[in-house]
């Protein structure tokens, strides 16, 4: 295999309202579906959808939604022969109220991914001297995170950490990846100061980097995303295009660098890469459907103007 992440996989309990709930009301809401999600899960299905060998190591429970979940995976190309089915807690679960001007709501409940540890970590080591890339995010408990970095900095393999959700990482776990991908929210809590343009994204780059990650992508929306390595800092312009669903722009960004990189691309080129995969994503609705094939990924690259991959 080529990639593997380790992470989350949720099912997104999602309503839609007019407007809102305040505290204690009930309202009448107009939709509701049940949509596959989990950023650990997402960004697999990326990295499948690009003809990649992607394995998914995570945890769901023995419950009508894991099942269903990792059904979904497994269709879109996901292995999940390490996704631990665990009968002791149900599913993880995202309740998200969306109402008619896009605000929401959102009640996380881990549950099994708030399981993943040790016993995770051993499958994950199985199959790491196999992989070229490990992508992962901070929506599984931290520590785990941690030593998924440690084996896999062990086995020689390429660290990405999505620090998503924003939160406090700790310097080891700094030391221990190789590439950084926050957006513009998340860059500016690990900073501690505002980034909202390239000035300010090569401000927190440097100071992120002097921690110890060698490099460091800020996402910038439509202003593009942002790089700072050893030896070089650059900006890859976004792709223009008419957003419908932003949901899963960050995942698709992430599962397209992976990829890149899983198949001997370039930082460059991967992050070109990137952006036309979160390009793409942002013009369909909802998460997981909106992650592009590698065919639309081609067809999409051979009709706008940027150095080619």
């Amino acid at each position: 295999m080529s990639a593997i992440v380790f992470g989350s996989i949720n099912m997104d309990l999602v309503t839609r309202t007019p407007r809102l709930p305040v505290a204690g009301e009930t309202l009448t809401g107009h939709s509701f579906e049940m949509i596959s999600g989990g950023k650990g899960a997402n960004q697999a299905v990326a990295v499948a959808r690009l003809g990649v060998a992607t394995e998914l190591v995570g945890r769901v429970g023995n419950d009508p939604f894991g099942q269903d979940l990792l059904a979904g995976l497994i269709a879109n190309g996901v292995g999940c022969d390490r996704v631990l089915t665990d009968a002791s807690i149900h599913s993880g679960v995202a309740a998200i109220a969306v109402d008619d001007a896009s605000e929401n709501n959102i009640i996380v409940v881990p549950s099994a991914n708030g399981r993943v540890g040790q016993a995770d970590l051993a499958r994950l080591q199985q199959v790491l001297p196999h992989a070229k890339v490990l992508l992962l995010q901070l929506e599984i408990p931290l520590e785990a995170v941690v030593a998924a970095a440690q084996a896999a900095k062990q086995a020689g393999v390429t660290v990405i950490l999505d620090p998503a959700p924003a939160q406090t990482i700790s310097m080891e776990l700094y030391s221990l990846v190789d590439i950084l991908t926050p957006n513009q929210v998340e860059a500016s809590q690990l900073a501690g100061f505002a980034v909202e343009d390239q000035e300010s994204a090569m401000r927190a780059a440097t100071l992120i980097h002097q921690r110890g990650v060698a490099t460091v992508i800020i996402k910038l929306g439509k202003l593009g995303a942002f790089c700072l390595t050893e030896t070089e800092t650059f900006l890859i312009p976004s792709f223009p295009v008419k957003a419908i669903d932003t949901v899963a722009a960050g995942d698709a960004f992430n599962g397209g660098l992976a990829a890149g990189l899983a198949t001997g691309l370039s930082l460059q080129q991967a992050m070109i890469q990137a952006s036309a995969i979160a390009a793409l994503s942002v013009t369909k609705a909802r998460a997981q459907p909106s992650l592009p094939t590698r065919e639309e990924l081609t067809t999409f690259l051979s009709t706008h103007s940027k150095q080619p991959l």
